[in-house]
Formats: C-alpha cells, sequence, structure tokens
C-alpha cells in the first residue's frame, strides 16, 4: 500500500524547476570551501528549497490521506482498511433508501445523514490541523517569486 505511485513525475518536474532557479555563485562558492556534493545538498539546497519541499510534501501527504482507489484494489482484509474507504462505505451505504428500524420500532433513517457528515469531518480534521503549519511556506514560496531586491 505505501511504495506504488509514491513518485510523481509532475512533482519532480517542480523540484527540478525550483533547484534549476538557485544560483550557480552558492555552488560555486562552496566547492571552494571544499564542500562536497552531499554537503551541498544538506546545507545549501534544501534549506533554500523549504517553500517548494513543503508543497511537494502536502501534494504527498494529501494525495496519500484521499487515496481510497488502491486500497480496494490490493486489501482484503477489512480491518486493514484505510479511512477514506470506510468513509466511502460509510457514504454508500447511507444513500441507500431503505429504512431500518430499531428495536423500539422507530425509525433510523434519520441517523444516516448524521453519521455520514459526521465522518467526513473527521476526516477533514487531520488535514485541518496540518495546513496552518505548512501555510508560512507558501506564503514564503510566493513571495521568493515576487521579491527582487
Amino acid at each position: 500500500m505505501i511504495i506504488p505511485f509514491k513518485v510523481a513525475p509532475y512533482n519532480i518536474m517542480i523540484m527540478r524547476t525550483s533547484f534549476q532557479q538557485i544560483p550557480e555563485e552558492l555552488f560555486d562558492a562552496a566547492k571552494i570551501d571544499g564542500a562536497g556534493y552531499a554537503k551541498i545538498l544538506w546545507d545549501i539546497v534544501l534549506p533554500i528549497s523549504k517553500a517548494i519541499l513543503a508543497v511537494i510534501i502536502l501534494f504527498y501527504v494529501i494525495a496519500n490521506w484521499n487515496a481510497w482507489f488502491n486500497a480496494s484494489l490490493y486489501l482484503t482484509d477489512r480491518n486493514l482498511y484505510p479511512l477514506q474507504l470506510t468513509l466511502r462505505e460509510i457514504v454508500l451505504l447511507s444513500t441507500n433508501n431503505s429504512v431500518v428500524a430499531d428495536a423500539d420500532g422507530a425509525d433510523v433513517m434519520i441517523f444516516r445523514p448524521l453519521i455520514k457528515y459526521a465522518t467526513i469531518m473527521i476526516s477533514i480534521i487531520p488535514m485541518l490541523i496540518i495546513y496552518p503549519f505548512i501555510q508560512k511556506y507558501f506564503v514564503s514560496g510566493v513571495m521568493i517569486g515576487s521579491v527582487k531586491g
């Protein structure tokens, strides 16, 4: 479930374009100081590319969080189903028009939409928690491209 479809060509193109915009003078100065390729990557390229790395990480997190189709293909054990596949089943079951009665004979049809919407809201909460922490990198990424000085 984790390994397939983890490297997206679109994200590689975005990263490559971002890395190409780093001035060559930074690499030359690091080479003069005796830095190797790994040192240049860790100490120069990655700190400069925080904004694009945050965007790519957010793309991967959201894509994996919303992925239900691969789980439906690969998993047969219901105990291993991710939240989105369980959410899909709840939404599909709640659209069923049959009315189910509980022990008292009261209709429980009115609770199906409530369960559906509550499950949807619960599945959104982790993304709502993560986004404010990554938002500052989006703003700095926009400012890097627009402010010249």
